[in-house]
């Protein structure tokens, strides 16, 4: 099906996925991915059961396939309060309906890749998170072995969130994965960068000033003692002087 060398320049254009998309759908995602999907996971993606998605054909393709999908991206909406990632997003309490997109599958058919497919892709899930008011992020998982999706995401400004142990079990073997979050509408972690700059700033600052304080009253508890010291040797001269006066008088 997919078993074909690209010698023309593509012309790449992206929809949503529909229900002809079907069976191409359940077949890339059988040849890109350890995991097996369930044949209601297909339909509801092409159905939009739950699940938002879109697709890229290659309208320009010499054998007339020009409606097969080529790439594609599927995704979920779930709100902060029910996901796994509550914790990494700062958000007003007082409201119940902040929102996050999850992306469940990227993939792009092996001879379509190094084109820009997935990068698009990537973007129709972000501008679609963007326009969704009560959106804060998009989130996702990767296998933790897969170095060319890890490295995407980096450079797609995806930040690594947090590595999870044994997030994944195929074939009988735990896997482990990592966590990317790309927040959207001024959503951000409870200690965004900038913050915790600050923080770090104010602590230093902090530690300054007690020190300062502490080499001010060392200072002044010297001065003291100085003036306390100078003011008795000037006593004790006084006292010597007025002797030596006294006898200069009696005598």
């Amino acid at each position: 099906m997919f078993d074909i060398e690209i010698s023309h320049c593509p012309t790449i254009i992206y929809r949503p996925i529909q229900s002809s998309d079907l069976e191409a759908l359940s077949q890339i995602h059988a040849s890109l991915f350890p995991i097996r999907y369930e044949r209601e996971f297909f339909i509801n993606v092409v159905n939009g059961h739950g699940i938002v998605s879109w697709c890229a054909v290659d309208i320009s393709r010499p054998d007339g396939n020009v409606d097969e999908l080529v790439g594609f991206v599927t995704t979920r909406i779930t709100t902060v309060k029910e996901s796994e990632i509550d914790d990494l997003i700062k958000c007003d309490t007082s409201r119940i309906d902040q929102t996050l997109v999850y992306i469940l599958t990227l993939g792009v058919v092996e001879q379509y890749r190094n084109l820009g497919i997935a990068t698009s892709l990537v973007q129709e899930v972000i501008k679609y998170a963007s326009r969704i008011a009560s959106c804060r992020a998009v989130y996702l998982h990767v296998i933790a072995y897969n170095q060319p999706a890890i490295r995407f995401y980096q450079k797609m400004m995806f930040m690594l969130a947090r590595r999870l142990p044994k997030f994944y079990y195929i074939n009988g073997q735990h896997y482990d994965s990592f966590l990317f979050v790309y927040y959207v509408n001024g959503g951000r972690s409870p200690c965004s960068p900038m913050e915790a700059i600050a923080a770090i700033a104010a602590y230093f600052r902090g530690q300054l000033r007690m020190l300062t304080a502490k080499l001010w009253n060392r200072d002044d508890k010297s001065s003291r003692w100085s003036k306390c010291t100078e003011n008795q040797s000037l006593t004790q001269n006084k006292r010597i002087v007025s002797a030596e006066n006294s006898v200069f008088q009696t005598v």
